[in-house]
């Protein structure tokens, strides 16, 4: 199994969720044993000597590997949910999107000061989204922020968008937004 082979398993989707996006679906290389197991150990490969304390995974897609990776790493596992979806005192962060705005939170208590944290998602695209993770988590003082997709969506320039951020960011694979 390698990237390749993962890149191939990928479905495009034209004109969703407006006209003029090429969504990148997952969820076909996502029902194939091999292409989930391949991403899951990629990512555990990666980071599994960083000192992680806490995965945070992005609603919706990022809730599906973060949580293997964070066992697999000895770590916790930490939501990033839409607005009003968790039940205890939140803090939140709203951001503009390609395709309009939306609002992200997270638990005032998920995280410390002491916490190293890898924050995941399934594509990188133009930064934004992950920029606002990336602020949420800033909001609890945490030690060190680490960045990880699967997708890089290249010529979209989201990983330079997010460098000087105070974070690392690595990808597993790049797509082209046309591909």
């Amino acid at each position: 199994m390698t990237a390749e082979d993962v890149k191939r398993a990928i479905r495009n989707v034209p004109d969703f969720p407006i006209k003029g996006i090429q969504f990148k679906d997952i969820t076909t290389a996502l029902a194939r044993h091999d292409c989930l197991c391949w991403m899951k150990d990629e990512i555990v490969k990666r980071y599994k000597d960083k000192g992680i304390t806490q995965v945070v995974g992005i609603e919706s897609r990022g809730f599906i590997l973060a949580p293997a990776v964070a066992m697999q790493i000895g770590a916790g596992f930490v939501p990033i949910r839409k607005h009003n979806k968790l039940p205890a005192e939140t803090v939140s962060v709203t951001y503009a999107k390609e395709y309009g705005e939306d609002t992200i939170q997270m638990h005032k208590d998920a995280l410390s000061l002491e916490d190293v944290v890898l924050i995941h998602d399934d594509i990188l695209a133009t930064g934004g989204s992950m920029e606002a993770a990336i602020n949420l988590v800033k909001k609890l003082g945490v030690k060190k922020i680490y960045v990880n997709c699967v997708i890089e969506l290249e010529g979209l320039h989201g990983r330079e968008y997010l460098e000087g951020k105070a974070v690392d960011v690595d990808c597993l694979f790049g797509i082209e937004v046309d591909e």
